[in-house]
């Protein structure tokens, strides 16, 4: 919070000559007693360009200041010809009004200036050498470009608060050791969890019809341990009628081997040719 807040500035001779002197009421509200005085100070920038041509017109200190509104005149000399390019004369310039509390400014007002003829046959055509007598200067009051800064007063508690601010415990730790680590914690735990899910058994028969491929003799065994299983489960009903229906089992069994995909065997050596099922791999 600031201790002196500027409320108003007024322009009093405007427009005035170039030559003229500024003048301007000023008035602030100081909300409690300081130890030191304003400084107030008037700069005249004399080139768009460059900082080297910039005046200070005049400087004033105002104090003890009371408590409450205060109100007073600050008048400051025209700018110096002699510093300012001749092509820098007529046209818009910038004057700022500051105020500074021990040294740290705390406001600044910057008003806008044109410098131009009083007659329309010099502006419209402007002698090389400016003729300063002429030449009329209008300060646009109407709008002020105002900045305010924090600045320290006179208690500590008053000092604003450093930005960024110090983080002494951000040097301890290195960057790497802590940059992803949250991350790298979440992928594990998913992982984890995704692996807990899923049957490994199930994993395992999936990656074997997947990838492998068929062998016909492997399918062959495993068609005739089927047929043997359905042979077994079938005689097992009675023992009693096992002579009588031998002939019917075989049949039996010839039909459960068709149905398996697999012939019966043909010729002398007695080989197998399967017919293996068609697999789908996505």
């Amino acid at each position: 919070m600031s201790v002196v807040s500027l409320l108003g500035v007024n322009v009093l001779n405007n427009p005035a000559k170039f030559g003229d002197s500024y003048q301007f009421e000023i008035t602030f509200e100081c909300l409690e007693s300081l130890q030191r005085d304003l400084e107030w100070k008037l700069t005249y920038v004399g080139s768009a360009t460059s900082d080297e041509h910039d005046q200070e017109l005049d400087s004033l200190l105002v104090g003890p200041i009371p408590v409450g509104v205060n109100k007073f005149i600050f008048e400051a000399d025209a700018p110096k010809t002699s510093r300012i390019p001749d092509a820098e004369i007529l046209g818009v310039t910038v004057i700022l009004l500051t105020c500074a509390y021990d040294s740290r400014e705390f406001v600044r007002v910057g008003y806008y200036v044109n410098n131009e003829y009083e007659s329309d046959e010099l502006n419209a055509d402007p002698p090389a050498k400016p003729i300063l007598e002429k030449v009329r200067r209008s300060i646009l009051a109407e709008k002020p470009r105002v900045t305010r800064f924090a600045i320290k007063w006179d208690s500590e508690d008053s000092a604003p608060a450093e930005y960024p601010p110090d983080q002494p415990e951000a040097d301890l730790t290195a960057d790497g050791d802590q940059y992803g680590a949250e991350e790298a914690e979440e992928e594990e735990e998913l992982a984890e969890g995704a692996g807990a899910a899923v049957d490994p058994d199930a994993m395992v028969q999936d990656s074997e019809m997947a990838g492998a491929e068929v062998d016909p003799a492997v399918a062959a065994e495993e068609d005739e341990d089927a047929s043997s299983e359905d042979l077994e489960a079938e005689s097992s009903g009675s023992e009693e009628e096992e002579a009588e229906e031998e002939d019917e089992a075989e049949g039996d069994a010839d039909e459960a081997m068709e149905m398996d995909g697999v012939e019966k065997p043909s010729g002398s050596n007695g080989a197998v040719a399967p017919q293996a099922d068609a697999v789908m791999v996505h």
